[in-house]
Order: structure tokens, then C-alpha cells, then sequence
């Protein structure tokens, strides 16, 4: 989360070259020339300690020699030679170094750890080693070895592959594509993936984010970056290795099919990236993106003078999951009156001999159709049409209604001109027209932009709330596991799991302990009783497949079988497994529901995400059927059912013929009850339901699998989720200076409403006061944002009335890339001002500022707000005037005097 200085790298006003070469084809005498070419405007020098110049230009022989203070040190020295550069580069005052050097080593007494290592001790920061350079056209900056210069525009690419880089480069170069900025992170000994998201999020200059990824390194850092940038911009990823499984091998069927891709996969659409599988998606993307428009929805109109082209593109249209918009009466009418002879349908095809009036007609009818989320326009060449000049007429069509001045969003409008050469091209891409060579291009591109929007308006949804009626008993859940691990035990046994699930309350199949052959005889009669014949399973923790060892019998319907199968399973266990410790046998009743579908649902551990929910169809055949889908935990209801939904399975949950529905919500508070258990109890390193039946009763554990393990320290706090949990903890109740109880907890993504309505009863001079700003209207977006927090990085408390009534008012921060200092504000509704409400919000958010090792708490103030002013001063907060804005004042606590 760290944007610490990167400012100065990727925007610097005086660069220094350190390992430029005359030796040509050498990496030092290739960035040189970049560098020179790209016609950087900063003060620039050289420093080489053997030769006074290089290619006319002087240098110098060391960085103390420069007549200034880099910025930036692009270094492509020999790696020996780095860890002296950074010394230098930090005593000169540089702000950072880009090593595209290469050959650093990794890990403790190599060149690597010693140029980090004269980093930290600098404040410098370094990107690299082992990387192409930094590229950013607006400051005509080509610190690279990259092949060509791309032009100024506004897609952003990190990559950790520089060969990547070079690709997307030399394919900007021939097309109307440009970037804000391109960073090959190499290694990432300092600035990282998320660093990076973090810059380019905030920079007004990108529009959109390109990323490619191989691996990541701090699966928390990375989750944070990602769902604060995807929200505010599109964020496109390309990962590589696809296709390699988990560090360790899988004990439970979650496990197994939870691999590293799946994980991944999951883990991207948690944080709202748009996921693509090969650099020609990517670069499909990148031409969507470029255009800055994007599809409301999944209805797509065709246009076309081919029908057949217009079949192949319908066809893949529905394949990946978009809809053929129907065309209503009146677009018909007016195609009719403009077209004469035409299909009559979407797609609409206009004939092989369809010349630019045609097309210009038919598109003018099919953009202003209410009933499309976007036109595809495609073109055959013929012998008796222009496509020149089709071209020119869909590219002053569509700028036409661009600049209609209705004020609404432009319909997005991508093009397939099959067989288009540059001349067609041109006028296609001065209008910014996504346009592709094939129709399957085309319809692949317009679906990105369907996913993306999807994604945004998930990220941005109110998520329904957790039933209030779950109960859950930690502590005693924690004692089981607790006991297990206290034995060196790496499996609960059944009748532990069943306290586990009890203490969760997830229904599972009753289970009971029998010493020896008469405890197991009476605990068979009471389900007999019952209607039940009964299981009866072996039972030693000695033991974990019990089905190899003849440990498994079903269907025991009287006394007399349960006597033969428990004489017969003790022969048979002590035979093949004679060391084993044996405490009796489980008995349990057979349970028939036969219209439940029989599901799986679980905890894996991933070595990068720690934790995964993982949920599909289950059975003896789950691996081979594969419909699984996955997500990280923490989960709401709304997350726990859009994982269900992306499973075929999901159909089968609804009624059908004579079968009835599943019970509403049971499956997903199963999941969200399992997303718990990851955030309570750390010491489960798998479990595996499976099966899960489910029908209108509801749910029920069958056959449950739990592995327990000491965990592993993945991120700081929570030591295993990916994803930092509700902080439960800070919740308490505290008495205001006249006497009332309020309610002080952290805000969550339910509170949307009661913060908007919290809003709309602030009155204008407050809102100025908290928002430096006149403010009118609180959209859905805006409130959102203020309410799903990413509790990595920011904090926000509401106070509510007594009862959980309303929202009377909220404190937040927001800390910097660091997690050192942290912005504040205040926010009290007008009506209940003057309680003390203001100052209790401040000292909570103050306690949790100090609880969590920030170092400084700091916000704006007007001059006007005595009544902030005036808390700030009797907090120990310093107050000063801003130099920048009069009307504005400076405060800032130290929390480490408080």
C-alpha cells in the first residue's frame, strides 16, 4: 500500500543513468538512447567512471560528481556494483533507483538484500532488479530498453514480466493505444504490484489499469490495493501458470479442488479485477478501455451486411453469456422507412451491397433504440460498396450522438470490419471505435465491458445482513481443536466434529460413541424407534480412512446385524491395522432423503490466500464433475449466494417437476457459517462436507472431514485470511457528556441507508464543514464508498441511537501507503450537535488510531469550523494554517505522546 516517493520515480524532475555504456548492443548504451530519444526535458546526467563521454554526451564519474539531486537513478551496472549505486544515489538525496540490472541473487548476503538493505536506510525506493524500466510518456520519460517509445494516453501497465512490456509496447506502437504510464516491476525487492495499483488508482491521468502477474507476495497487500483501485477504475489482469496446482497435496475433496488457479480466480473477482487469459484478450481489453465506454448491460444490437457473419456472431454472443437485444416496434418502423430491404431482426443485416447512407441510417435508428446496451457494427467487402467510406459514416454517426448534449453516458460502439486495412481503420480509431478483425474479437471485447460494469455494480451493491439468529459458540469449538492439537493430532474425530458443528450450529447427521457391542446394540434400538436402520463406524484416531480397514457398515436395520457387523468390523480392524487405538465405534441412522441434492461445501488452505470457501456438487464422483466454484472469506449473504450461483449445481436447488426448492437461504448461511469458522478458528487447515445434502428441511452434514494444524503466519493480526475480517471487537456502548447511551461499532456495507439518511438530515453548512465543499446529492456510488471499507487500510465508526436505531453520526481515517499517519473527519448529524457525541466519535477513532500503531492523526479543517478547532485543541492536536489555502487549517496528532 506504500506510494511512498513514487511520484518522484515516475513523474521525476531530474534523472540520473548510472552503468551507460558505449558498447553497443549493451543494456547501458540501449537506455541511454531512450532516454535521449524520449526527449526527456528534466536535468539529466551521466555517470560513468571510465569514459568522460559517451556518445557526445559528457559524463560524470560518479553521482557525488553531479551538479544536482536525482530524483531518479536508473542503474545498469553490473550487479556488484548496485549496492554501492544505492548508497550513493541515498546520500545524494534521491528519492528512488529503477535496477534494470539483473543477476542480484535473492535472500540474506546477497547483492539484492544489500541494496535493499542502503535503501531502507535512505528512504529511497527501488523498482527492480531485474527489470525493463519505467515508461511514462506524459513526462516524456523512457527509462527502458523497451523497443519503441508508446504514446501519451490513459491505460496504466504493471507487469512483472518485462517481455510482457515489450509486447504490449511494440503492439501500442501500431494502434491508437496509448499509456500514462508502463512499470516493469522485475523482481519486486521494494515497490511491488500493489504499490503500483495504489499509484495508479489515484492518478487522475489513467483511466483504466492493465496488470500481469505471475506470482504475489503479500496476498493481503495485494487484495487491499486491488478493491480500492477496481473501484474507482477498471483493473484487467493476466496471470500466468494456469495450470499449476497447490504447493501440497490436497487430504479432502475441498482440498483437491481447490487449486492455486481456482484460488487466484477467486480471489481477482473478490476485488472486482476483470480477469483475461492470453495477451490477445489483454490486448482486446486494452482497446475497449482505451474507448472510455463501457456496456450497462448485456443486450447487444447487431449490424451487419453479411448474414452469415451476423449468425457467427450471435452465436458467440449467447456462447459467452451476452443477449441478442430485441428490437421493438418502434425501431423497426424507422428501419423500415430508412432501410426498405433488411432482415427484419437483430442482427440486422442490410445486404451485401449496403453502402455508408445505409449504414448511417440503420445506426442512427439502432443508437437511439432504449432497448440495447450497445451496437455492433460489422462490415464484409464487397465490389459495390465503400468501406472507407462506411467507415467515415459510422465514425461521424456515433460522434454525432456522443455530442448530442443530452448529458447522458455514451452507448458503447465497437466495430468488425473483416479484412479492414489502414484506410478503413483510420476513421474508426479517430472516433475512438474499438474496432477488431473478426466478429468473435469483437463480441469477446464487448463482454469484457459487460463483466466490468457487472463487477462494478457488485463492488458497489448493499449486501443483505448476516441472520441475526446465527448462533455460534467459539470458545467451545476453540476447546476441541484446542484438545487435538494439544495431542499432536492432526484430524478431529467424529464425535469432535459434531461438537465443532454444534457449537456453529451447521446440522449434522446425529452421531454417537459406543464402548463396546451392548452400548452400540441400545444406541441402535432408539433409531430403530425412530424409523431409522443405522451406520456403525470404527472408532480411532489412529485411524483416518476407515472404509480400507473394514471400518464402515451400512444399513444395520435390527439388533442382531448391528451384533454380527460390530464382531466382524473389530476382527477386521484389528487384523489390518493391529496398532491402532481403539475407543468403540460410532453409531449413527441412515439417513433418507431422497429428493436432496447432494452438495459439497468446505475449507482449503491456499499457501498465498490462506483460507478459501469452497462450495459445488458433491458426491464419489466431486473431483471428476468439477462443478466447484470458490471465494475468499470473509463472506455476507450476498457473497455466500453469488457463490452458489456460479455453480451449475445452483439450478438444481430451485424446484423442479415434483421435487420442491431447497429452504431459502439454508445452503448460503451453511457457507457464511463455514466463513466464520475460517475467521475464528485458524487452527482448521481443511474441512470437507461431503456430502451436504440439501432440500426443503433445509441442510445436512453427512460426511465431514476435519484437518487441524498450528498456522502458519501469513499476514500481520489475523494470521491466515487474505481478506481483514469485520472487527468485531470494537464495539462498545459509552455515555455522552449529558447523560445518554449511544452505540459505537464499525460502520459495514449494510449501513448504506442510515447513512444516506444520516446525509440527508445534515444540514448544507455541516456538510461544507465535513466535505470542504458544497454537496446536493448522495448518490448510491458516493454512498457506497463510505460504507464498504476495506479494514486494512481505513476505519469508520457509527455512533447508533440506543435500541440500533439510527445513525447519529460517524468518525473515519483513512491511513497513508505507509499505515504510519492517517486522515480523519467527523461527521454529527446537525440536530445532535452539542452532546458530546462529536467528541466520543474522536477519542474511539483516536484509541483505535494508537491500538493499531499509527504514528500521526491529521485532518483539514476551515477556519470557520470553531466548534472542530476548538476539540482538536483540547485533544492535544497541534492546529496551524495551511500556506496553500487561508480558509483552510492544518491539525495533527501525535499519537505517540498520547
Amino acid at each position: 500500500m506504500s506510494t511512498y516517493r513514487l511520484e518522484k520515480l515516475l513523474a521525476p524532475q531530474a534523472l540520473a543513468l548510472v552503468g551507460a555504456s558505449p558498447r553497443p548492443g549493451s543494456l547501458g548504451a540501449a537506455v541511454l538512447r531512450n532516454i535521449r530519444a524520449a526527449g526527456y526535458a528534466g536535468k539529466f546526467g551521466v555517470v560513468n567512471p571510465v569514459h568522460p563521454d559517451i556518445e557526445g554526451h559528457k559524463t560524470f564519474p560518479s553521482l557525488d560528481a553531479l551538479p544536482f539531486s536525482p530524483d531518479l537513478v536508473v542503474v545498469t551496472a553490473p550487479a556488484a556494483a548496485v549496492p554501492g549505486i544505492i548508497s550513493a544515489a541515498a546520500i545524494k538525496g534521491a528519492a528512488g533507483a529503477v535496477i534494470l540490472s539483473s543477476g542480484l541473487g535473492h535472500g540474506a548476503n546477497s547483492f539484492a538484500a544489500a541494496a535493499l538493505d542502503a535503501a531502507k536506510n535512505g528512504g529511497l525506493r527501488l523498482i527492480g532488479p531485474n527489470c525493463l524500466g519505467l515508461l511514462v510518456p506524459q513526462h516524456r520519460l523512457n527509462a527502458s530498453f523497451a523497443a519503441h517509445m508508446p504514446s501519451e494516453g490513459s491505460l496504466a501497465l504493471i507487469s512483472q514480466s518485462g517481455a510482457i512490456v515489450a509486447a504490449m509496447v511494440d503492439w501500442a506502437a501500431r494502434r491508437p493505444v496509448g499509456f500514462s504510464g508502463i512499470v516493469s516491476i522485475g523482481d519486486q525487492l521494494d515497490v511491488d504490484l500493489a504499490d503500483c495499483l495504489d499509484y495508479f488508482a489515484s492518478d487522475p491521468g489513467t483511466r483504466a489499469i492493465l496488470l500481469y502477474l505471475e506470482a504475489i507476495p503479500d496476498a493481503r497487500k495485494f487484495m487491499s490495493a486491488a478493491r480500492a483501485a477496481a473501484r474507482v477504475k477498471p483493473v484487467v489482469v493476466v496471470k500466468a501458470g494456469r495450470m499449476a496446482q497447490g504447493a501440497k497435496a490436497a487430504a479432502t475433496h475441498t482440498g483437491a479442488l481447490a487449486g492455486a488457479d481456482a484460488v487466484y480466480d477467486a480471489a481477482f473477482r473478490r476485488a472486482g479485477l476483470l480477469r483475461v487469459f492470453d495477451l490477445r484478450e489483454l490486448f482486446d481489453c486494452a482497446e475497449v478501455l482505451a474507448g472510455g465506454v463501457e456496456p450497462r448491460g448485456r443486450r447487444l444490437s447487431i449490424l451487419t451486411n453479411g448474414g452469415g457473419l451476423g449468425i457467427l456472431a450471435v452465436d458467440r454472443l449467447v456462447e459467452l453469456g451476452g443477449v441478442p437485444a430485441d428490437l421493438g416496434r418502434a425501431v423497426r418502423s424507422r428501419l423500415d422507412d430508412a432501410l426498405g430491404g433488411w432482415s427484419g431482426s437483430n442482427p440486422v443485416d442490410v445486404g451485401g451491397d449496403a453502402g455508408a447512407d445505409v449504414y448511417r441510417a440503420a445506426l442512427d435508428a439502432l443508437l437511439d433504440d432504449a432497448d440495447n446496451d450497445a451496437v455492433l457494427v460489422m462490415n464484409v467487402q464487397t465490389a459495390v460498396a465503400d468501406p472507407v467510406a462506411i467507415a467515415h459514416a459510422v465514425a461521424d454517426t456515433v460522434s454525432e450522438h456522443r455530442g448530442n448534449g443530452s448529458g447522458s453516458l455514451p452507448k458503447p460502439v465497437l466495430a468488425a470490419f473483416v479484412g479492414a486495412d489502414a484506410a478503413v481503420s483510420a476513421p474508426l480509431d479517430s472516433a475512438a471505435i474499438p474496432n477488431f478483425p473478426t466478429e468473435d474479437d469483437a463480441i469477446r471485447a464487448f463482454i469484457y465491458g459487460v463483466h466490468h460494469y457487472e463487477s462494478m455494480q457488485a463492488l458497489m451493491a448493499t449486501p443483505p445482513g448476516v441472520m441475526a439468529d446465527a448462533k455460534v459458540d467459539r470458545a467451545a469449538a476453540q476447546r476441541v481443536l484446542d484438545q487435538a492439537i494439544g495431542e499432536g493430532r492432526g484430524w478431529l474425530d467424529p464425535l469432535e466434529i459434531a461438537a465443532v458443528f454444534d457449537a456453529y450450529d451447521i446440522p449434522i447427521v446425529p452421531t454417537r460413541m459406543a464402548a463396546n457391542v451392548d452400548e452400540a446394540v441400545s444406541l441402535s434400538e432408539g433409531f430403530f424407534r425412530k424409523g431409522h436402520a443405522v451406520v456403525m463406524k470404527i472408532l480411532s484416531r489412529d485411524i483416518v480412512h476407515k472404509s480400507d480397514v473394514g471400518g464402515v457398515v451400512l444399513g444395520l436395520r435390527d439388533t442382531d446385524a448391528v451384533r454380527l457387523a460390530h464382531g466382524a468390523m473389530m476382527e477386521a480392524v484389528t487384523a489390518k491395522c493391529p496398532d491402532a487405538r481403539i475407543a468403540g465405534v460410532i453409531v449413527q441412522p441412515m439417513i433418507m432423503r431422497p429428493r436432496a441434492r447432494e452438495l459439497i461445501a468446505g475449507l482449503a488452505d491456499d499457501p498465498t490466500f490462506g483460507p478459501v470457501v469452497a462450495f459445488g456438487r458433491g458426491g464419489t464422483a466431486v473431483e471428476i464433475i468439477n462443478d466447484k466454484a470458490l471465494a475468499l472469506p470473509p463472506l455476507d449473504m450476498k457473497l455466500a449466494d453469488d457463490l452458489v450461483k456460479r455453480t451449475a449445481v445452483a439450478r438444481q436447488l430451485a424446484g423442479y417437476r415434483d421435487v420442491p426448492a431447497v429452504k431459502e437461504d439454508a445452503v448460503q448461511m451453511t457457507l457464511l457459517k463455514l466463513s466464520q469458522m475460517a475467521i475464528d478458528l485458524p487452527l482448521i487447515r481443511e474441512l470437507d462436507i461431503n456430502p451436504l445434502l440439501a432440500d426443503e428441511a433445509g441442510v445436512l452434514a453427512l460426511d465431514v472431514r476435519i484437518a487441524v494444524a498450528v498456522p502458519e503466519r501469513l499476514f500481520a493480526g489475523q494470521t491466515r485470511l487474505a481478506i481483514r475480517p469485520f472487527p468485531a471487537a470494537w464495539q462498545r456502548d459509552v455515555v455522552l457528556q449529558d447523560g445518554e447511551t449511544v452505540h459505537l461499532r464499525p460502520v459495514v456495507p449494510e449501513d448504506e441507508a442510515a447513512i444516506k439518511h444520516l446525509l440527508d438530515h445534515t444540514d448544507a453548512v455541516d456538510l461544507h464543514s465535513r466535505f470542504l465543499g458544497a454537496i446536493k446529492e448522495f448518490p448510491h456510488p458516493f454512498v457506497a464508498r463510505l460504507t464498504q471499507l476495506d479494514y486494512a487500510r481505513a476505519m469508520a465508526f457509527a455512533a447508533v441511537a440506543p435500541g440500533g436505531g439510527e445513525i447519529l453520526g460517524v468518525s473515519r481515517l483513512h491511513s497513508d501507503s505507509q499505515y504510519r499517519t492517517a486522515e480523519y473527519a467527523v461527521l454529527v448529524r446537525s440536530d445532535r450537535k452539542g452532546h458530546g457525541l462529536g467528541w466520543a466519535l474522536m477519542t474511539e477513532l483516536i484509541r483505535y488510531a494508537k491500538s493499531e500503531g499509527l504514528l500521526e492523526l491529521h485532518g483539514d479543517v476551515l477556519q470557520s469550523n470553531d466548534g472542530m478547532q476548538q476539540m482538536c485543541r483540547a485533544l492535544g492536536f497541534q492546529v496551524a494554517s495551511d500556506p496553500e489555502d487561508p480558509a483552510v487549517a492544518l491539525v495533527s496528532l501525535d499519537l505517540r505522546t498520547q
